[in-house]
């Protein structure tokens, strides 16, 4: 049974954040402080059935068992997972872990949330707009409180088009043709790419068996940023990736309306080489949007959700792939 009901047994509730970089837990209670952050930098494995929640369990359990004495709850009553991948990768997550949750730890309400839509709670709150998520990846999510809009989100291969590594793979490949004596090259960028990798007639059998290869090519992106001010190449790279992260934005931000637009994610980190051509293009393609800083991250997402539905008053729309809400069955 889903729905937007109140919470199991307990008064408290577990939020996580699991990414690309690994999984970040927190306990708490409405009201109440959370605890301080437990974290494995080890992402939850992938297999042919998508997001594994053996191996989930496996790191998240020994993590809530430390934090129940800090969190002095009386229970657990509500889980909010969010999840890189759940829209596309989540079908064995929805069939296993509510009934995992339940066991281990006696939770009856389970919200299991895309990484998008906890990005967007943590730094919109229920509020109409869209969210620009960036980071290794790059996804766009907006709402106008009735239903969802994504945007790329489709990985290194097929898009995240203007994320990390994106940039780093753009950088690379201006390095690569300043080695080779093509248009379009960097000497600058060929520089950095050889201080970073080692020689680049190398990088391919470095790079292609790699299975962290987003990462990997991520990595470069902040040398690209370094070197925008000095080199016109890299400023053009960010510039696009400016242009991308717009379109994705105004794709799925309400058209009419009061509507609000945040930014989140690490790559935003790099700074005016990014941030200052991503304004012009965001007013220049969502002049009707009010800009406001992200209030927090997927984590703080995964809270204020978890907050919301122990209290019974969840705003945000549900919906099978990016929002599911398991609740305990009546009679």
């Amino acid at each position: 049974m889903t729905g937007a009901a109140g919470a199991g047994t307990g008064d408290g509730f577990l939020a996580v954040d699991s990414g690309g970089s690994g999984l970040r837990v927190v306990l708490g209670a409405p009201g109440r402080a959370t605890t301080a952050p437990r974290e494995s930098r080890t992402p939850v494995r992938t297999g042919p059935k998508g997001i594994d929640p053996g191996h989930l369990m496996e790191q998240l359990v020994p993590m809530v068992r430390a934090l129940l004495p800090e969190a002095e709850v009386g229970g657990l009553g509500t889980a909010v997972v969010g999840a890189a991948g759940l829209a596309t990768l989540g079908d064995a997550l929805r069939a296993e872990l509510p009934a995992a949750l339940e066991r281990e730890f006696g939770v009856r309400t389970v919200a299991l949330a895309a990484d998008a839509v906890t990005a967007y709670a943590g730094a919109l709150g229920p509020r109409r707009g869209a969210v620009v998520a960036a980071g290794t990846g790059l996804i766009a999510i907006g709402t106008d409180l009735k239903s969802w809009r994504r945007a790329d989100g489709w990985g290194h291969l097929l898009g995240d088009c203007g994320g990390g590594a994106w940039i780093g793979r753009a950088g690379l490949e201006a390095a690569l043709r300043a080695h080779d004596g093509r248009p379009g090259g960097s000497a600058a960028l060929l520089a950095l790419a050889e201080e970073s990798f080692g020689p680049v007639r190398e990088l391919p059998a470095r790079l292609y068996p790699r299975t962290d290869r987003p990462a990997v090519l991520a990595s470069f992106a902040p040398h690209v940023a370094a070197c925008a001010g000095r080199d016109p190449v890299a400023e053009g790279i960010l510039r696009e990736a400016a242009r991308h992260m717009a379109d994705s934005a105004a794709a799925v931000c309400p058209a009419e309306g009061q509507a609000h637009v945040s930014l989140t994610g690490g790559l935003f980190k790099m700074g005016a080489a990014l941030l200052v051509p991503l304004q012009e293009e965001l007013a220049r393609r969502l002049p009707h949007a009010r800009r406001v800083p992200a209030a927090g991250g997927p984590l703080e997402g995964s809270v204020q959700i978890a907050t919301e539905l122990a209290q019974s008053s969840l705003t945000l729309p549900g919906d099978e792939s990016m929002l599911y809400v398991v609740t305990p069955k009546r009679g």
